[in-house]
């Protein structure tokens, strides 16, 4: 217990930092999220036409349920990266041996790691998901409780996803493409139906690339509550976690450090 305390004022510190240095340039901080809340919009106005032309259901996917898991995948990755956004510098840390300036550090060094840096246009990420519900579920508070579990799980989800395509970099060498793919891997599967995929897709998004996890299965319980789904939900979620950094703390043993000297303020 008093570690996770410790974690989680280690990443509360980081935010703060990160949003304080965000904060010095408000132009581009506000130009960013909102260009990423437009462009996440136009897609939305594509499915509207879609469902308008072809009416009922897309894959046993009406459009209120687009609307959910695009919320929640919206907000998860917006989570993700708001806080976690150094995940996706790994593979470069692995290989130029910038790596070393998190080992010399007095806390644990995954976390801090992950919360060195955030992004600026994953702040609209965030909102948009949030204005989304708003606008297409009001004041449904069941839809709330789901698409806020999937935003917490979801945003935890797409963390450990992206933290085992990068780790893969001690064992391969630099997989900083596989991780870009597999992120947007995870997107793509997110935001439409899952039953548009082929069997061995959809065994891949429950398994290797857990995406369905991510907005999917919330988007079952907010349709009809299952205990056992629930369960499933939490259970995969942590087996994730897990094994993503058992993976990169035994990654951890292979580095060779860079022995470069570097200033962290």
């Amino acid at each position: 217990m008093q570690s996770m305390k410790k974690h989680a004022k280690i990443m509360f510190c980081y935010f703060r930092l990160n949003l304080a240095s965000a904060m010095e340039y408000r132009a581009s901080f506000f130009t960013q999220a909102f260009g990423m809340a437009l462009s996440n919009s136009s897609f939305i106005f594509f499915w509207w036409i879609a469902f308008r032309q072809l009416g009922g259901t897309i894959a046993g996917y009406s459009f209120y349920d687009i609307l959910f898991i695009w919320s929640v995948t919206s907000s998860a990755f917006g989570l993700s990266h708001v806080l976690f956004e150094n995940v996706n510098n790994l593979s470069q840390l692995i290989i130029t041996g910038e790596l070393d300036t998190f080992l010399l550090q007095p806390c644990n060094i995954l976390v801090n790691m992950l919360c060195a840096r955030t992004s600026l246009s994953a702040y609209g990420d965030l909102a948009y998901g949030f204005v989304l519900m708003a606008l297409s579920h009001g004041a449904d508070a069941s839809a709330w409780g789901w698409f806020l579990t999937g935003t917490l799980i979801g945003g935890f989800l797409i963390t450990a996803i992206s933290l085992t395509a990068h780790t893969l970099t001690f064992y391969l060498g630099n997989a900083s493409v596989l991780g870009q793919m597999t992120t947007e891997f995870v997107i793509n599967f997110s935001i439409y139906p899952d039953k548009i995929y082929g069997t061995a897709l959809r065994v891949l998004m429950y398994t290797l690339i857990p995406a369905g996890f991510i907005v999917h299965v919330p988007l079952r319980l907010a349709r009809e509550f299952s205990l056992g789904t629930l369960a499933l939900l939490l259970g995969a979620a942590a087996v994730y976690g897990v094994l993503s950094g058992l993976l990169f703390y035994r990654g951890l043993r292979k580095y060779e450090s860079g022995n470069v000297i570097i200033t962290r303020l």
